[in-house]
């Protein structure tokens, strides 16, 4: 599978869910050149390509071409397959837009509590696999060993089992106080 940024991953990942796989508006902490510099790094690998706007119909439009005209950001085949979307030859249509509605959903389709959060894995030999594999140990891992196997500095550590692993990887993180050894946390058992 293609190794995409997280800023690439969001980008296809909006675009795989609207008419057209439209890829705009862009998240809205990207803009200027920080926006210009990841387009052009996801046109150039054919995650993304440029199509003249529909402006009449609303299209947003990413760059002005000068003759009173637009384009729009589309995302291609090749960047939905890079975040694990295959589009089948036979039926390019979007994901849901498979006909007339009706009141039964499809037969694959998962439904009341079959429905799960996608969870996101990270890449291996990373900071954060390294981080996940010492809070899965069977003792735990306190900051202070975090610190030393990481070389990051205490709120680093601390930053990342709250915001990545908690809130993005959706992992529930426990603590607890082991004598003479501190406060150690893991990642509880499902």
């Amino acid at each position: 599978m293609t190794k995409l940024s997280d800023t690439q991953a969001i980008i296809l990942s909006a675009a795989a869910q609207r008419p057209e796989h439209i890829a705009l508006p862009l998240p809205g902490s990207l803009c200027g050149g920080a926006a210009a510099k990841v387009v052009g790094a996801m046109l150039a690998k054919g995650f993304l390509d440029e199509v003249d706007a529909d402006v009449r119909n609303g299209e947003p439009v990413w760059r002005e071409t000068g003759d009173g005209h637009g384009v729009t950001l589309v995302a291609t085949d090749a960047g939905l397959a890079a975040i694990g979307i295959e589009i089948d030859d036979a039926n390019p249509a979007p994901a849901g837009a498979t006909g007339a509605p009706t009141d039964e959903p499809a037969p694959d389709t998962p439904t009341g509590a079959e429905t799960a959060p996608k969870t996101r894995t990270p890449r291996e030999g990373t900071k954060q696999a390294t981080l996940i594999a010492m809070l899965r140990a069977p003792d735990g891992a306190t900051i202070e060993e975090i610190v030393a196997a990481l070389d990051w500095q205490a709120h680093t550590a601390r930053g990342a089992i709250s915001g990545a692993l908690k809130k993005k990887l959706g992992l529930t993180i426990t603590s607890e106080k082991i004598e003479g050894r501190g406060r150690a946390y893991m990642i509880a058992k499902d």
